[in-house]
């Protein structure tokens, strides 16, 4: 199924984010995480691209896999050493095996790396390759704090407005800590005739190092709770990994409460927390049929 139409039905989604293993020796373990959080029957499934490309064939083999669970999955692809040709065997490979849901990135420069020798600059031209060779469901990225790239908040909008136009179907948020930069972020983007839907990204964070690396990468702002929360129990993995779980769904529930009814959680191959989440919002989001 396309997710445009998943989310057409505007009745609250839970959907879940795993990433493919960087070294094949790692590739079982990878996917029995992701298969167990298939069988929790989320709405859909996003499976990340490794850096450069280097993995993009588990990418493929582990969204198959979803698919094979009865999960409608989302494989990601990046502008990152992009060829069109490499791009064109990359779509029939997705096609042959059934997938029909791309999240199109410009993804992360590799070090050294200059996005100006890429075939794909920006994720709009990755797009609309994508869309002139099958008849995929596309999505993308958006930052409710800015892309870190970014020159301005209005440039950074405009930038949705353009993945619009070349036939982005939805939208899905990098991870943020505090709703009301979300909502100030959405009507943003609504003011500048982005219509597509939005889907909020929400990632329980059990550990102070991984929050640091969050911090660097994404420049996300932390509220002062959150920041409570790592400092209290940073030395108690279980304490900690219970209170991140709690933080995120009374998020999740801010968020379905305000009308904001598409979920997408960064699960970090955790079925545990997938599990947990979805356990705790049993009543509020109800599994697909």
């Amino acid at each position: 199924m396309k997710i445009s139409e998943i989310l057409k039905k505007n009745e609250p989604t839970l959907s879940f984010e795993v990433f493919p293993p960087k070294t094949s020796d790692k590739f079982d373990s990878v996917e029995a995480a992701a298969d167990q959080i298939a069988d929790l029957r989320p709405h859909f499934m996003s499976v990340t691209y490794g850096a450069a490309g280097t993995t993009r064939g588990f990418t493929t083999e582990i969204a198959a896999s979803v698919l094979n669970h009865g999960v409608t999955p989302l494989a990601h692809l990046t502008c990152v050493n992009a060829s069109r040709a490499a791009t064109k065997e990359q779509l029939d490979s997705l096609k042959s095996h059934g997938i029909e849901n791309i999240l199109a990135l410009r993804g992360d420069i590799p070090e050294g790396a200059n996005p100006a020798d890429w075939e794909f600059k920006h994720a709009h031209e990755l797009m609309d390759f994508i869309k002139q060779n099958g008849d995929f469901c596309v999505g993308g990225a958006c930052y409710p704090e800015k892309h870190p790239e970014s020159p301005s908040v209005q440039a950074d909008v405009q930038s949705l407005k353009i993945k619009q136009d070349a036939g982005c179907s939805f939208l899905t948020t990098q991870m943020f800590f505090d709703n009301s930069t979300f909502y100030n972020f959405l009507f943003k983007v609504r003011e500048a005739g982005v219509t597509i839907p939005v889907v909020a990204g929400i990632m329980p964070v059990t550990n102070a190092n991984q929050m640091a690396k969050i911090i660097k990468l994404s420049g996300a702002f932390i509220p002062r709770r959150y920041v409570a929360l790592l400092d209290r129990w940073q030395d108690d993995p279980v304490a900690l990994k219970q209170a991140a779980i709690a933080y995120a769904t009374d998020q999740i529930i801010d968020l379905i409460a305000n009308g904001v009814n598409h979920i997408h959680i960064y699960t970090m191959n955790k079925p545990e927390i997938a599990a947990k989440i979805q356990e705790n919002l049993s009543s509020i989001i109800k599994k697909p049929e």
